[in-house]
């Protein structure tokens, strides 16, 4: 048993630093449900929370030791966008809704943190949790859904839907890559000031440390 447990992890780790058209890791674990049933439910669903946690980790340091060699003006302004996410109050709880609600691909996810060089502690707790809940769904309803490997990878992958989230995905990790967030966050912190009656605030380049 703790031989095919590590096949799960390393199967659920390597998919999971996969930067895009990666399998869904409930449909893996549904898999290795029907193919080693001695490894008990919550085992399977603890070690596959972990294993694509880790995953996750390792794929959004790499985008950003990746966004390092940006241009000074690009790295600039995706450095305010890691400032202004991760002092949102409800950055922590959108995050959870979304990993526990949805099993959706989270790759484009955690390569815009990377980039954006957030800190990546609140949002792989998320989705630690968040996956725990979705992947306990899921393997718990395997029972109904006993399929072959080369399905549930058919499914996950080519389905309209996973088709449209991976689009969907890429073209938010193109917008986080080619959007001035300095001066759109600018805009926005204006037009918000100037609805309350209040003067604009300074720019958010001020509050960027200097290179």
């Amino acid at each position: 048993m703790a031989l095919h447990l590590l096949l799960v992890v390393a199967v659920v780790f390597g998919i999971n630093l996969l930067p895009a058209l990666g399998p869904p890791t409930w449909a893996v674990l549904v898999f290795f449900r029907f193919r080693y049933p001695e490894i008990p439910a919550a085992g399977l669903i603890v070690a596959g929370a972990v294993a694509a946690t880790s995953g996750r980790l390792v794929l959004a340091l790499a985008f950003r030791a990746f966004g390092k060699k940006f241009p000074a003006k690009r790295q600039e302004s995706l450095q305010v966008l890691g400032r202004v996410i991760g002092e949102s109050r409800t950055g922590l709880l959108a995050s959870f809704a979304l990993f526990a609600v949805a099993p959706l691909p989270s790759a484009q996810l955690f390569e815009a943190a990377g980039l954006a060089r957030i800190r990546l502690g609140r949002l792989l707790a998320a989705f630690f949790v968040g996956r725990l809940v979705s992947y306990s769904i899921y393997v718990s309803a395997a029972s109904a859904a006993h399929q072959s490997l080369g399905r549930l990878f058919t499914k996950g992958l080519f389905s309209p839907q996973a088709i449209a989230t991976e689009l969907l995905g890429l073209a938010l990790l193109l917008a986080v890559l080619l959007i001035d967030w300095p001066s759109a966050i600018d805009r926005v912190r204006a037009w918000w000031a100037a609805r309350r009656g209040r003067p604009a605030p300074p720019s958010i380049r001020q509050g960027l440390p200097d290179r």
